[in-house]
């Protein structure tokens, strides 16, 4: 029972995250777009090489974070196994 309860919990917390992000979605600056297109092709190269440095550093933060947070997880539960 206690794990259906937390699939549902789960699944909701889901579905709550992704309603809350659809206004991300219109995000895209009209004038932000136009300006990127309207630079030469070097510079659309450049505009994309650096959201991608910006974006990799931060995307392995969160993985390392989240890795780090399941593993103390998993080691915490097997201690208060041990115990009892």
């Amino acid at each position: 029972m206690k794990s259906i309860l937390a699939n549902i919990r789960a699944f909701v917390l889901v579905m709550v995250v992704c309603i809350c992000t659809i206004p991300a979605l219109g995000q895209g600056c009209a004038m932000c777009n136009a300006n990127a297109r309207s630079t030469p092709k070097e510079g659309q190269q450049a505009i994309n090489r650096a959201i991608l440095v910006m974006l990799v550093p931060l995307v392995g933060f969160m993985v390392v974070g989240v890795g780090l947070a399941f593993r103390y997880g998993k080691k915490r539960d097997q201690e208060d196994q041990e115990e009892d």
